[in-house]
């Protein structure tokens, strides 16, 4: 039944999420990115509460609602938009977010609470808020459509084979402690999916983009219509997907901490939205900065 629902899901999900990745408006993907990095940010605060932190909710809502707002009303291909201007306003707004945590938190009677509370707050900005804002400004990098396209497959990819092979056939546990079902396995099931997926992306890449241009998904500038070079396409998948397994497991440490099992429940078989977007907040900033280093080689 579970398997169900899990597979019931992401039938539903994936093409409403490529859809709106590949055609919806910047300001409109703005805001859906912000919505999902809300989300997870409330089932992150509260699995902070198990760690007996009382997290500073409104003010990281609104710090945060305030960052994915910025980019929405910026018109496409201003300084916010670009490469260089978002790097600069995500530096100043991480940079800032303590500053401003710790001084609305020092208002509280309990002093001993400030400190862990604008802690939470400031890492729930940077680690969910900033790689969802690096996806919008992914769309508007160079090819940055189909990128994008390439990153949700490659991760969805080594998701689904890391689960039915490990579960299927793994019996080396990876890490009992932290994820008692994942295995080496399934992991590298997953490696070897995601780098499947890579080489066909990489190989088939004009026709894709053709098709995509044809069915108005995409414009002229989205799509890759030379064929790139294979073996940095493998290389960058392999990273990925390491990135993709550690955000993982890095999610399962915070619930098994806070003594959950799933981070929410507003996902039938995924669990919560934390839970959704686990591997692409660690995957998406890869991804973001291999682009960004491409436009700074050109």
């Amino acid at each position: 039944m579970e398997l169900l629902k899990r597979v019931l899901t992401a039938v539903v999900l994936i093409p409403i999420v490529l859809l709106l990745v590949l055609r919806a408006p910047v300001p409109m993907l703005a805001f859906i990115a912000g919505a999902v990095a809300l989300l997870a940010i409330q089932e992150l605060l509260r699995l902070a509460e198990g760690y007996n932190i009382r997290p500073l909710y409104k003010p990281t809502y609104i710090f945060a609602g305030l960052f994915f707002l910025l980019i929405a009303v910026s018109p496409e291909q201003t300084p916010a938009l670009s490469t260089s201007g978002f790097a600069f306003v995500a530096v100043c707004a991480a940079a800032f977010a303590p500053f401003v945590f710790l001084a609305i938190a020092m208002r509280r009677d309990e002093l001993s609470s400030a400190f862990p509370g604008a802690m939470t707050a400031g890492f729930a900005f940077s680690y969910i808020a900033l790689p969802m804002a690096s996806l919008v400004q992914l769309r508007e990098q160079w090819q940055g459509s189909f990128f994008i396209l390439y990153l949700l497959l490659l991760v969805w990819a080594g998701d689904i084979f890391a689960y039915f092979i490990g579960k299927s056939l793994g019996t080396h546990r990876m890490s009992p402690r932290v994820s008692p079902k994942k295995t080496w396995e399934g992991a590298v099931a997953s490696v070897v999916a995601s780098v499947a997926v890579g080489m066909l992306m990489a190989h088939y890449a004009v026709p894709i983009s053709r098709a995509l241009l044809h069915a108005r998904l995409i414009e002229q500038r989205d799509g890759v219509f030379t064929e790139p070079a294979m073996f940095p396409i493998i290389l960058l998948s392999i990273v990925i997907n390491l990135a993709a397994q550690l955000g993982d497991l890095v999610e399962s440490v915070i619930k098994r901490g806070a003594g959950a099992k799933d981070s929410g429940a507003i996902l039938p078989g995924h669990g919560g939205m934390f839970d959704r977007i686990d591997a692409l907040l660690f995957a998406a900033p890869v991804l973001w900065a291999y682009m960004a280093w491409r436009v700074l080689m050109q």
